[in-house]
């Protein structure tokens, strides 16, 4: 699956993902590829990503939203630290 996350400021990540965790507003959850689709706002917590080669990839944020749709994941964040 893809993901895209992106800041008002910047493009900070945008590649092939095995597994996206977010802080959902009404408790933490998972995308993999095949998730149905998703629209959720984002309380401040940790974004961790599984990138395709088994790396791994945190930031966290004072919120955002994420929505997911045909394995295309997009993460709008604020207050980003890497």
């Amino acid at each position: 699956m893809n993901l895209t996350v992106l800041s008002p400021e910047k493009e900070i990540f945008t590649g092939s993902v095995k597994s996206v965790q977010v802080p959902g507003t009404d408790g933490g959850f998972q995308l993999l590829n095949g998730h149905a689709a998703i629209v959720s706002s984002l309380k401040a917590g940790t974004i961790n990503v599984v990138k395709s080669d088994g790396s791994k990839l945190s930031l966290e944020v004072t919120g955002g939203f994420v929505e997911c749709l045909n394995n295309e994941v997009s993460l709008l964040v604020a207050g980003v630290k890497e």
